[in-house]
Parts: structure tokens; C-alpha cells; sequence
């Protein structure tokens, strides 16, 4: 994906992986680049920067909304406005974008409406039939409190990272995508792919 003129921002590498290999299945192309910024400060600090850009026609955003949805949505809305770009109140449940030069789209995950993070965007990718995600789910629930290396807020992504390890070549979540491990046909998904289509193509 080339094309510095359209560029998408995000948290990490899960993120950028997760997002191209969702698109490789989607779509042919779509003419944008992937910047992995880091972590959430490094990407809300670059907003500004990044929209200043001579020639830049698009940015996206795609942050975690954590525990937090409005919170972060103000985070982003705030740097928006320090570039003087009118934001609307509250996201779009189908992501948001807001025309101008240049174009900006926001993407709350995993839903722009309840709190969460990519892993939650990824589950749903998991066939509703499959007959490990719930034993990947017990396995990481029943491990007592005392003996886990992960906090509460990262059970989820222990769930995710289970169950991959059990596919026939465990891959990190983009590539499980690539490889047709997970669905890339469902609600969220084909949402999330429309979003973007809309904001670059």
C-alpha cells in the first residue's frame, strides 16, 4: 500500500497487520499508507503533524477505545480541534469521517460504541461454529488470579492469543486473517473495510 498522500494511523504493530490483511481479503487495493506510531500518546501527538502535511488528502485514525470510549474520543476530538476541524459530539457507530482537506476518519475499536480494543474486533472475526474458542475461554478464565502475568483488562487478548496458539500454524492475528483462520465476512468486519473504502478510495 502506497500512496503518501492518503495515510492511515495506528496504535501498533497489530494494528497495521490486523487492518492489511483484513483489506488483502476485501479488496484489491486500496491506495493508502499504514503508519504504526508506537502507542496512543505517540499517535495523539502526531495528529496535528501528520494533518499538515502538504498534499495529504486523508488521514484515518484507529485508536483502542480502552475503557473509556468518550474519553477517547475526546482525546482524539481535542487534537482534531487544536487544527481547527469541527468534530461532531459522539462517533459514528459505522466510524466516522468528516469532510475537508484534508478528509479525516475515526475508528473507535472495536465498535465505536462499547469500550474495548482491537482483540474484541478480532474476536468477532472468530466463526460463531468454532468449537475451540470456547475451551480457549475456559483456559484462560480458570487460571487463578494469583498465577497470571496479565491484568484483568488484557484477558481478552489472552483469550485471542489461546486460540490461535491452537490452529494448525499458530500466526499472530493478521496473518490468521491471511490464512482464512478468521472470518472476514461478518457485521464488524465488513463495516470496518467500508469505512475505509469510503474514507480512501
Amino acid at each position: 500500500m502506497a500512496g503518501n498522500d492518503c495515510i492511515l494511523l495506528v496504535e501498533g504493530p497489530d494494528d497495521k497487520h490486523v487492518v492489511w490483511h483484513l483489506l488483502r481479503r476485501h479488496y484489491e487495493m486500496l491506495d493508502f499508507c499504514i503508519f504504526d506510531k508506537g502507542g496512543i500518546d505517540e499517535l495523539l501527538d502526531d495528529i496535528g503533524l501528520e494533518l499538515r502535511v502538504p498534499g495529504r488528502t486523508a488521514v484515518g485514525i484507529v485508536v483502542d477505545a480502552n475503557d473509556d470510549l468518550k474519553a477517547r474520543w475526546r482525546a482524539v476530538s481535542d487534537r482534531l480541534r487544536e487544527e481547527d476541524i469541527e468534530v461532531p459530539d459522539y462517533p459514528d457507530s459505522n466510524g466516522s469521517i468528516i469532510n475537508g482537506s484534508p478528509r479525516i476518519g475515526i475508528w473507535l475499536m472495536p465498535d465505536n460504541v462499547a469500550p474495548g480494543e482491537l482483540e474484541d474486533f478480532v474476536t468477532q472475526m472468530i466463526p460463531e461454529d468454532d468449537p475451540i474458542w470456547p475451551r480457549s475461554q475456559r483456559y484462560i478464565d480458570d487460571i487463578p488470579e494469583g498465577d497470571r502475568k496479565f491484568s484483568a483488562k488484557k484477558t481478552q487478548r489472552a483469550r485471542i492469543h489461546a486460540w490461535l496458539a491452537t490452529r494448525e500454524d499458530p500466526r499472530w492475528m493478521g496473518l490468521a486473517i491471511g490464512a482464512g483462520d478468521l472470518r472476514v465476512d461478518g457485521a464488524l468486519s465488513t463495516t470496518f473495510a467500508e469505512w475505509l473504502r469510503e474514507l480512501f478510495d
